[in-house]
């Protein structure tokens, strides 16, 4: 694992820091204690972040919104280029963005552990919130002794905001919390500015909010395409992309069609794309059911070309911790993601080409 870029106030790097690390599937009840933790730190402090849970990411827009100093560390390519408070905090000079890549002597291994033990070394403190137990942090922490847990106790958690009382939200509150949201201020900012609990906040945001599997899915699109490099691959061109258009009791037929379709030296080939946050117990039927499979059978016959299935996993969706590339319509097993791992943009064409190739 190496630094491959930096964006922003690199001094940041020498300074004393402080890495905050949780487990992704951080329960609400955690969330008072993480940003009173927060609201505690001074702006001479240095947080060092990731952003590819939801906790780390609500953590990442709280920090900022405090102006304390901070580092995010992200794989590949830093890809949140319109977020709000990142964009002043670069301007203010109290962020620094690391960029990481793996390297091909890093060996085998998750990236998440590569990416979390390389940042320990440089760090001088490690604040955790939720870990579990039997994740993937647990070992890395083990025989450290500069490390602060903010959680202990499981039976907190789960006591914590178990007396909501649910009020209605006004139109006033409404207008306020998307304008706060659209800002990139995060749950924990508006849950202080209109006095509600988190659970509420995050539920109010969803429904006001574009469908979150639907972003979801756009925001992976986007990764992918930004993946396939098309300004910069003379010989291939983004023929078509699907829209996803519909009413309700309106569904034209074209949604069902594969996400894109490329033309690279003449020859179309058509990709689908999915993101999840794990690689599910049973893949073949979560990614590709037998109804979907049977449609891409019948509409890469009829279409005459090959169907591609890039599939990201863990992270976000705009920049997930692993990306395969496979043929479909063959089956999707866990040897078959080993073989068919890409690593980055060159990586995922010459898979292509190789795909390709084979399917002449």
């Amino acid at each position: 694992m190496k630094i491959q870029n930096t964006i922003g106030n690199t001094l940041l790097w020498q300074q004393e820091k402080t890495l905050f690390l949780t487990s992704k599937m951080a329960p609400i009840g955690c969330y008072g204690t993480v940003f009173a933790w927060v609201d505690a730190l001074k702006q001479q402090d240095t947080v060092v972040c990731f952003n590819t849970s939801e906790l780390e990411a609500e953590v990442v827009k709280a920090i900022l919104v405090n102006r304390v100093p901070a580092i995010l560390v992200v794989m590949n390519r830093f890809r949140d280029i319109y977020n709000v408070q990142i964009e002043q905090a670069l301007q203010e000079n109290r962020l620094l963005i690391l960029e990481l890549l793996r390297e091909k002597t890093d060996g085998t291994g998750d990236t998440p552990q590569l990416r979390n033990r390389f940042v320990i070394q440089h760090v001088e403190h490690i604040v955790c919130g939720y870990i579990n137990p039997r994740g993937s942090i647990s070992p890395l922490l083990a025989g450290l002794n500069n490390i602060t847990h903010l959680v202990s106790n499981n039976t907190t958690l789960l006591a914590a905001e178990s007396k909501v009382k649910t009020f209605r939200w006004t139109v006033a509150e409404d207008k306020r919390l998307l304008r706060m949201f659209y800002e990139d201020m995060g749950i924990h900012a508006i849950h202080k500015a209109l006095d509600r609990p988190y659970s509420t906040v995050r539920s109010r945001i969803k429904a006001l909010t574009m469908n979150d599997e639907v972003l979801k899915g756009r925001e992976f699109e986007d990764y992918v395409l930004e993946l396939f490099d098309v300004p910069h691959r003379s010989h291939l061109t983004l023929k078509e992309w699907r829209g996803d258009k519909s009413l309700p009791d309106v569904y034209p037929e074209a949604n069902s069609a594969p996400d894109f379709v490329f033309e690279h030296y003449g020859q179309r080939f058509a990709v689908e794309c999915k993101w999840r946050n794990h690689i599910p117990r049973n893949i073949e039927t979560d990614l590709i059911p037998a109804s979907r499979k049977q449609f891409i059978q019948r509409y890469s016959a009829s279409r005459r070309l090959p169907v591609l299935l890039v599939f990201g996993v863990g992270g976000l969706p705009c920049d997930p911790d692993a990306v395969y590339l496979i043929h479909l319509p063959c089956e999707i097993t866990r040897a078959t993601l080993r073989r068919s791992i890409i690593q980055d943009s060159a990586d995922l064409f010459d898979a292509v080409e190789t795909l390709l190739h084979s399917d002449k």
